[in-house]
């Protein structure tokens, strides 16, 4: 029998594979829809480019590494991270970043070229921003000027947000932290981590203090069903040394998205209150359930994959 890391991976990687043309900002499918067709595609690369580091990548992903690598050659999709002015440069470089092995660099080469260089500095940018650049502009091999993170770590969210005690005016529906610090936490994990690939660099009381966090928060998150939240907090979870699945925070999340999937493998949406109804036309499903079931089959494969040695 299959483990329930297994199902939500087989499930979701299932669902994405038959909805590749909504990935493809070009396709008529995509164009139909409202979803932000840059931000999808990146992420479907994101996916791939994690997945192909494991020992055993799922085939289930074949048709989508071909597909990012017909888009990262084509010269029409950098051109779309001009329509989202704020994230024009940060799209840039994660598209360098995720940029698939011995293809035609060409249009990689040409966005980097276009990057401010005062981007890549740490010049008016939170401690998080500062990871995150650093991240994709180290992968990318980008040269930047943010400091490293053994000096960034002690002001990152990991390590300086503190949890909303019960009944704190501020928390809402009695949340440790707000929807955005929460993101912060989880993608300041991911960078420093690399997405499972390395050890993020904390210890003693820094550690304690970020996985008491992160089991709140994970705890919150089943109480009220944020499914995908809850799922990039697993994965944190896992790249923070522990095996989440061994913590009851942990096994409650997994079974919390466990019930949310589909029988055709998809997560509907961020979490039950926002989740696409069942009868929603095909791209406005897509935009409401994308990203969740993209984050879930990201952690799933992860999380039950062997530590990098």
């Amino acid at each position: 029998m299959s483990s329930p890391l297994e199902r939500l991976s087989a499930g979701a990687l299932d669902w994405l594979g038959g909805n590749l043309d909504y990935f493809d900002p070009f396709s008529a499918s995509s164009r139909s829809a409202t979803h932000g067709k840059a931000k999808a595609a990146l992420e479907l690369a994101l996916l791939c480019h994690c997945a192909a580091r494991l020992a055993d990548p799922p085939q289930a992903l074949a048709e989508a590494r071909a597909l990012v690598r017909k888009l990262w050659q084509d010269p029409d999709l950098p051109r779309l991270f001009a329509d989202v002015p704020r994230y024009a440069s940060t799209y840039g470089l994660i598209y360098a970043a995720l940029a698939p092995d011995a293809i035609d660099d060409t249009q990689v080469r040409a966005t980097l070229a276009g990057l401010d260089p005062e981007f890549l500095s740490p010049r008016g940018k939170s401690p998080y921003q500062r990871v995150e650049i650093r991240h994709y502009a180290d992968k990318a091999g980008v040269r930047h000027t943010v400091e490293p993170y053994a000096e960034l770590l002690p002001h990152s969210p990991l390590v300086a947000f503190r949890a909303a005690e019960p009944g704190d005016a501020t928390s809402q529906d009695g949340a440790p932290l707000t929807q955005p610090q929460a993101y912060a936490v989880t993608h300041t994990a991911f960078y420093l981590g690399d997405f499972g690939r390395t050890a993020p660099g904390l210890g003693g009381g820094a550690l304690a203090h970020a996985l008491d966090l992160v089991d709140r928060l994970l705890r919150h998150c089943v109480e009220h069903d944020q499914w995908d939240l809850a799922a990039e907090l697993v994965l944190t979870r896992f790249i923070l040394g522990s095996e989440p699945l061994d913590t009851p925070s942990g096994a409650a999340a997994v079974e919390c998205l466990v019930r949310a999937q589909r029988p055709d493998g998809a997560i509907p949406g961020r979490s039950a209150a926002l989740a696409a109804h069942p009868s929603a036309p095909g791209g406005e499903f897509f935009r409401k359930a994308y990203h969740t079931t993209l984050v879930t089959a990201l952690m799933a494969l992860i999380v039950s994959s062997p530590r990098p040695s």
